[in-house]
């Protein structure tokens, strides 16, 4: 079982910078890959981004793209999304989410995470 905290969310102005991270717990955290997800309430939740157990793959949402990076730390069981120039769409509550299969490519369809965390809060205002 893992289990997955996020952290870093909060409410930011247009244009300002956020850090999430993602604290995993397991022994074989370096092993999953990791991915963001985000949703609004009365819609279904969107992928983000998504990093392979390497660091070496990642993908990204069109909206994300040259926004945000994933990261990941193995040693400290934690990955991260880095998100600048925020939008006031881009309020959402953010979702960690754990894959335990060992594959090499970051992981974007929803249904392929095994674990999720409790999400985090992210509110932009204009």
């Amino acid at each position: 079982q893992v289990q997955l905290v996020e952290s870093g969310g909060g409410l930011v102005q247009a244009g300002d910078s956020l850090r999430l991270s993602c604290a995993a717990s397991g022994r074989t955290f370096s092993y999953y890959a990791m991915g963001w997800f985000r949703q609004v309430p009365g819609k279904e939740r969107e992928f983000v981004a998504a990093i392979n157990w390497s660091g070496g793959s990642t993908a990204y949402a069109d909206s994300a793209k040259g926004r945000f990076t994933i990261s990941r730390d193995n040693a400290k069981n934690t990955v991260y999304l880095e998100m600048n120039s925020l939008k006031p769409e881009d309020t959402a509550v953010y979702y960690c989410a754990a894959d335990r299969r060992v594959v090499p490519v970051a992981v974007i369809t929803e249904t392929g995470y095994n674990y999720w965390g409790q999400g985090t809060r992210v509110t932009v205002s204009s």
